[in-house]
């Protein structure tokens, strides 16, 4: 890598807990020149404005929450367990994300009434997150896991809407009881509900 491009890599990757924690209108020039050690030449060199720096710390932050989430995930053979690793990473493995905790929830509040081109990227990165799981709970329909009355794009939304609601709520009450609770009913959701019966046989054999 270029040594130009590599201090663009580390500008976007000081600039990322800055525009997490404090949106894009709270996140000054001062802090992004004091986290980066960086005049604002030094900065603007190489990006052509704050929006699209913001963009691109937003699909950073965002990458490194996606990768953690489904970490592991695809050396399960069983759809329902996949699914329900992906639901513990998500409660577990908040620490490893760019401070200021997940970048979808973050910048969807922030951009939604006053920032288009940051929302359409939130939006794209939602949309991607549904079809991972939609995706997984396809296969899982075709193998015989999950029940085939189930309906995939239904199910990866109550999984999204139930995580990140249980979040939401967990840090305006600061305390982890609301996204505990919101883990274990899905848990208790895909064993009960989503999982055929064949799918339980399988996985007590293996």
């Amino acid at each position: 890598m270029r040594k130009g491009e590599q201090t663009r890599q580390e500008i976007i990757r000081k600039a990322a807990p800055i525009f997490n924690q404090r949106g894009y209108d709270g996140a000054a020039l001062s802090d992004l020149m004091r986290a980066t050690g960086l005049e604002k030449g030094g900065i603007y060199r190489h990006f052509d404005s704050k929006q699209q720096l913001a963009g691109e710390a937003f699909d950073y932050a965002w990458k490194l929450a996606i990768d953690t989430r489904f970490e592991g995930t695809q050396d399960i053979p069983n759809a329902v367990d996949r699914l329900k690793l992906f639901v513990r990473n998500f409660r577990d493995r908040r620490a490893r994300l760019v401070p200021g905790g997940c970048p979808l929830l973050n910048t969807a509040v922030d951009s939604d009434d006053g920032n288009p081109q940051l929302r359409k990227k939130v939006r794209q990165a939602l949309d991607y997150w549904l079809n991972r799981l939609q995706s997984i709970a396809e296969e899982g329909k075709q193998r015989g896991e999950i029940h085939s009355a189930i309906d995939s794009s239904e199910l990866a939304m109550l999984i999204v809407s139930s995580l990140e609601g249980g979040l939401m709520v967990s840090r305006l009450q600061r305390t982890d009881d609301a996204l505990d609770i919101a883990c274990r009913h899905l848990e208790k959701y895909l064993e009960t509900t989503t999982r055929t019966h064949k799918s339980e046989i399988r996985a007590e054999k293996s």
